[in-house]
């Protein structure tokens, strides 16, 4: 790779910007960077987004949207769009492996307490839509990047690339949890550190059986099952192991081990899973917050500033208020960026600690202990739908900092009628 001096020799003559276009350079393809991409341009500037992998739609899983990432939807006009494509998550609960209901959740007084409702919608759509919004040029895929220098109040940063170098007034690094971009500003930082469990995610079809959306807590592993638009289902598992483990058969196989003897329609959506389909991750988070979100005219957003346990959802929910919240501050002087950081980094540090705790509890291994928990949250329950829900008051009830940058109408709090248990063409 070339050193600083030689790329941005490189990239004279191939970065001259029209007249009054700041240049902005975003490192990742995935929601986040697509996401900044996006609201970056609608506030006028010229973007570039370099992303690794050869296809940004051919893997994935699904992703809940809980209001607060749909609010910041509104922002760039895709809230609704987003609504319409997804499922809106109905009814459900929280289970015991044998099936027995622990807790029940109300969708709408989710969406009353939280001025909206929860979606899921598979990752491969998100992605498609916001890089339908973006010009055809704008995403540069199979596009290795490093950051060669983050820039400062006197000259813009650059990018390193096979091709050369891109100078910019601006660096989104986006680049997920294993950033090179966080790796080049904060050095001495120790990174990400495993969460001690591995997940599994697969899309399958749905049984015939009816079932309600639910979310089941075993001991030290734990299931979700939620439907999507059209017709799938997209399910999760978690489970204490350690790093690195895999199975030595197939990941389907490993999941009918650890889960085949749990209530219906759990056999069912992993039996019907083509092997090659189930994706396995360990789990990892940044334990120790950065200093700060930006260093120079780079920044930082999802996974690669704050990275953590999946078990609040609001991972990939934090990495689009992060985007909208950048469009909103960013401008062509450095100096902007530090608003940037002020406004996230205490935000998503405390979700992040929260999604610690929350991992504790769900994978508790203590039979007293589960015990406890179980007996705590149904007395919450049957208290009232509002108690459990409390959870996520100053998280699910953000709202962005700017209006809309398009016309577009909100959606309105509830639907006009509940969804039925899902029900599919069988396995």
């Amino acid at each position: 790779m070339a050193r600083p001096t030689d790329a941005r020799a490189a990239t004279k003559g191939a970065t001259a910007e029209p007249p009054g276009r700041p240049r902005a350079v975003v490192v990742g393809g995935g929601i986040g960077g697509l996401t900044a991409a996006l609201a970056l341009r609608l506030r006028g500037w010229q973007v570039t987004v370099l992303e690794r992998s050869r296809s940004l739609t051919t893997v994935g899983a699904g992703i809940s949207l809980a209001p607060n990432a749909l609010r910041a939807l509104d922002v760039i006009g895709m809230g609704d769009e987003i609504r319409g494509l997804a499922a809106w998550q109905g009814d459900g609960g929280m289970r015991t492996p044998q099936g027995r209901w622990v807790s029940r959740t109300s969708a709408s007084a989710l969406a009353e307490r939280f001025g909206g409702p929860l979606v899921v919608v598979h990752r491969a759509e998100l992605v498609a839509r916001l890089v339908a919004r973006l010009p055809e040029d704008t995403v540069r895929t199979a596009a290795e990047a490093r950051l060669a220098d983050p820039g400062d109040l006197a000259r813009p940063a650059l990018v390193a690339t096979a091709d050369g170098g891109l100078e910019a007034e601006l660096v989104v690094g986006a680049d997920g949890i294993h950033s090179g971009v966080r790796q080049v500003l904060f050095p001495t930082h120790p990174g990400p550190v495993y969460s001690g469990f591995t997940t599994w995610r697969i899309v399958s079809p749905a049984p015939r059986q009816a079932f309600d959306a639910h979310e089941t807590w075993g001991r030290g592993r734990i299931w979700g099952t939620q439907p999507l638009k059209d017709g799938r289902i997209y399910a999760y598992g978690a489970a204490l192991a350690p790093a690195g483990q895999r199975a030595a058969d197939d990941e389907r196989q490993e999941l009918l081990r650890r889960f085949g003897d749990w209530h219906h329609p759990i056999p069912a959506l992993i039996a019907a899973t083509d092997p090659a389909h189930v994706l396995r991750h360990d789990v990892h988070h940044i334990a120790e917050p950065l200093p700060a979100f930006h260093r120079g005219r780079t920044v930082l957003l999802g996974d690669a500033a704050h990275a953590m346990p999946p078990t609040l959802g609001q991972g990939g929910n934090q990495a689009v208020e992060d985007a909208i919240v950048l469009a909103h501050h960013a401008g062509p002087d450095a100096a902007d960026l530090a608003a940037y950081s002020a406004a996230r980094a205490p935000r998503t540090a405390a979700i992040a600690r929260k999604a610690v705790q929350v991992a504790r509890i769900d994978m508790m291994t203590s039979r007293a202990g589960i015990a406890v928990r179980n007996a705590a949250l149904a007395a919450l329950s049957k208290a009232g739908p509002t108690l459990l829900l409390r959870g996520f008051d100053g998280i699910a009830d953000w709202r962005p900092p700017q209006p809309p940058y398009a016309s577009v109408e909100a959606a309105p709090a509830t639907r006009p009628a509940g969804p039925e248990p899902v029900t599919g063409a069988g396995t």
